[in-house]
């Protein structure tokens, strides 16, 4: 987990604060920080993230903010350079839309998941949102995360998806499987766990999905022993990270008062999209 503590000097070194307090980084010199040369090949990935944005129903228009420079060249003549001023969670999707195999793309996936201040939303700041906004957020993160998890364990080989999945909560719940986890927090048969976890646990388990994908890419793993030993690695190592954190096992996080089910039915919160 060594990597996670070193993410944060390459990409802090380029963010901006505008006159509102606002944090925001530039698109050419995130193309920098990401190691790829050639602005046409970054600018594709851009359009990528920007119709991840759309799909997610989110405002592109607060993330993704249009920008020109004027650049000298030779002899004094000037061009103008399309530039993009980006927020948090448009530097997220960039970097999920990056070639996995940059390691800079996967330290920068870590960088911009799981900083102290979260991902914007739309214009509302995270810390700004009520806990069941916050739950209801980061469940829809989880449920896009798990589907491109099991996208990418496919293509390394599992079949058994049960046991894939199983693998990463033992790592992170210290050997609980889903089964376990439901027992101890008392839900009823097949009720889902991950709607019965508050923010912070769905937070520790979104960290958990896209850095088990990012590592079944990046290290191109073939096999399905090795995809589930990925995946329970990866659960182990981000415990690990918590308890140096002083952080709360997640299997002693308290349990919501109410499932995310039980919320839509009565206040018709969740995104059914």
């Amino acid at each position: 987990m060594k990597e996670i503590m070193n993410t944060n000097s390459i990409f802090e070194n380029i963010k901006h604060v505008d006159e509102e307090g606002k944090e925001y980084w530039l698109a050419r010199e995130l193309q920098m920080a990401l190691g790829y040369k050639e602005w046409r090949y970054f600018k594709s990935i851009i359009e990528k993230a920007i119709d991840s944005c759309r799909n997610s129903e989110f405002d592109i228009s607060c993330h993704f903010g249009a920008d020109t420079k004027i650049s000298t060249i030779c002899k004094g003549y000037t061009r103008e350079l399309t530039d993009y001023k980006l927020s948090r969670y448009a530097c997220y999707l960039i970097a999920q839309n990056g070639n996995p195999r940059l390691k800079t793309i996967a330290l920068a996936q870590t960088y911009f998941a799981i900083q102290t201040r979260k991902q914007e939303l739309s214009e509302l700041d995270y810390n700004s949102l009520t806990e069941d906004e916050k739950r209801l957020y980061q469940r829809r993160l989880t449920r896009k995360g798990n589907y491109n998890l099991n996208q990418t364990a496919k293509e390394a080989g599992v079949k058994n998806f049960d046991k894939f999945h199983n693998a990463g909560y033992k790592g992170l719940y210290n050997g609980e499987t889903a089964d376990d986890i439901a027992r101890r927090k008392k839900l009823r048969y097949r009720e889902e766990i991950l709607d019965n976890m508050g923010s912070e646990e769905l937070a520790a388990n979104l960290f958990r999905i896209t850095q088990t994908e990012s590592k079944l890419k990046r290290d191109n793993i073939k096999g399905e022993n090795n995809a589930n030993n990925t995946h329970y690695k990866m659960g182990k190592d981000i415990r690990n990270f918590i308890k140096k954190q002083g952080g709360t096992m997640p299997e002693d996080l308290p349990k919501p008062n109410s499932s995310l089910k039980e919320l839509e039915k009565t206040n018709k919160l969740i995104d059914k999209n």
